[in-house]
């Protein structure tokens, strides 16, 4: 079950996407470059009847007035039979080019190509305004989970999925738009306007291994400090998805086995857990925070960050630079520059702890 979701960011508003799967804009474009040939054409043949006395205006203006079928005088004669033949049919196809062009741009308006256009437009601003922030590939069965928890804990975020429909309904199941490129993600103009060059992390979920592992490449070679989750099925690609560039690869299938099992022996901790992931009220979760060089956390102790009075944080444990930790950390302990506190606490306590140390 998804979390409730809270708003990401006040000044953020984002619409759904217009119900529209396929939109127009590539046919009319195509039409739109074959009109211009047409025209082109136009030109060079009714100048080449006009020489040596017309000029490319003039051409321009007879190619104009037999497109549109307007009927003004003519400034170039067309008096030979075969300039005659060149101007009949001439008007006959680029008239047709025009009732095409204005059909595919009757089709691209009512059928929603319009609507994504500028869609796309408002998303591709938002996005740009984002950094840091973390992109996740695939809102399928598990993406829908971890964009739920994003949400639900006020991380900023851009969803990358191909399917505008998909994304739709999970704004309405989540009952809050979010940011989203509608697209390939293993393409990598898609991950470049999801913004990966500037993000903070990735995770890939798309539903198969082959996809994340091209991913994952895709997403290290744009942003080498990029972290990257990726998901995996089959335990034997896990060692290419890490050589691919991957920090942690996560198995669905090891994870439902170890929550089953704790399910039978631990069931007083697994219920502890699950209750503190649905309180949609204060919304705990176990969070960590890095201690930056020059911070005012730094030489402090455990007992001072208390003494701030952050509400709902409890300091878990502390991790130094060198990989060793330190479980309940006494009220005397030091934290220093390059330690990472793991705390229990809410969105708002997150939020403050990071100013703090910042």
């Amino acid at each position: 079950m998804v979390a409730s979701p809270k708003r990401l960011a006040p000044s953020l508003h984002i619409d759904l996407p217009p119900p529209q799967a396929e939109p127009q804009g590539r046919p009319l474009v195509r039409t739109a470059l074959l009109v211009g040939l047409v025209f082109s054409i136009g030109m060079v043949g009714f100048y080449v009847i006009g020489r040596p006395e017309a000029e490319l205006v003039d051409a321009f203006y007879m190619t104009s007035i037999t497109l549109t079928t307007i009927g003004y005088g003519e400034v170039i004669p067309v008096e030979t039979t075969a300039a005659k033949l060149f101007t009949g049919v001439y008007a006959v196809i680029g008239f047709g080019m025009f009732v095409y062009l204005f059909s595919n741009i009757t089709a691209f308006m009512v059928e929603g190509g319009l609507d994504r256009y500028l869609w796309e437009r408002k998303m591709h601003r938002a996005i740009e305004k984002l950094k840091d922030h973390t992109v996740v590939c695939g809102a399928g069965n598990t993406g829908r989970h971890v964009i739920g928890e994003l949400l639900e804990t006020r991380r900023p975020f851009v969803v990358i999925d191909r399917d505008p429909e998909v994304v739709r309904a999970l704004h309405q199941h989540l009952g809050e738009p979010f940011p989203a490129v509608i697209g390939d993600a293993t393409d990598d103009d898609v991950l470049r306007a999801a913004g990966v060059p500037r993000a903070s992390g990735l995770i890939a979920c798309l539903s198969r291994d082959n996809d994340n592992l091209v991913v994952t490449l895709s997403a290290r070679l744009l942003a080498p400090k990029l972290r990257i989750v990726a998901r995996c099925i089959d335990e034997r690609e896990q060692a290419k998805i890490r050589r691919a560039g991957a920090d942690t690869v996560v198995s669905p299938n090891m994870i439902g086995g170890i929550r089953m099992v704790s399910e039978m022996i631990r069931p007083t901790v697994v219920t502890f857990l699950d209750l503190m992931l649905r309180d949609r009220e204060r919304r705990l979760r176990v969070e960590e925070v890095l201690v930056p060089e020059g911070s005012p956390l730094a030489t402090s102790t455990v007992g001072q960050l208390h003494a701030r009075k952050i509400k709902d944080l409890l300091v878990v444990a502390l991790r130094d630079g060198d990989g060793s930790w330190r479980y309940n950390p006494d009220e005397d302990e030091r934290m220093n520059a390059g330690m990472t506190i793991v705390f229990m606490g809410s969105p708002e306590a997150r939020v403050a702890l990071e100013q703090l140390v910042a």
